[in-house]
């Protein structure tokens, strides 16, 4: 049972970022690219997280996806396919989260087409 609410705690972890991504991304006035992409990059992270524990998986503490997608595909090889979009997604984790470089628009919207295509991906591989 604790298994089982540990995922969903992660899912449910996932879908505030999900929904910050989303509503952040509608702002005109003042908008935040970083944000978009912070909370896109989280979205995927804590999905790939949810996943991993619900294979009874253990994964060390960090925020690379590369290397999370590393210890899943030993699971289920075809996530394999997804190693692109998370290497779009990856920067947002620290990169662009301190002074020195800014995101800009375009890349937020990739960042958000990304995370809600890779988003669905692991929905359904959760059963949602």
């Amino acid at each position: 049972m604790k298994n089982r609410l540990d995922v969903f705690e992660w899912i449910s972890k996932a879908e505030q970022d999900c929904q910050t991504a989303e509503t952040m991304a509608r702002k005109r006035k003042k908008p935040a690219p970083d944000v978009v992409g912070f909370h896109s990059q989280q979205c995927i992270e804590k999905y790939l997280k949810a996943y991993l524990v619900a294979k009874r998986i253990e994964f060390p503490k960090t925020h690379d996806l590369i290397k999370l997608l590393e210890i899943a595909i030993v699971k289920e090889p075809l996530m394999d396919i997804y190693r692109p979009d998370l290497r779009i997604l990856n920067p947002f984790s620290v990169q662009f989260r301190y002074p020195g470089e800014t995101a800009i628009i375009e890349d937020s919207r990739l960042a958000l087409k990304t995370m809600r295509k890779v988003r669905k991906f692991f929905r359904e591989r959760l059963g949602l």
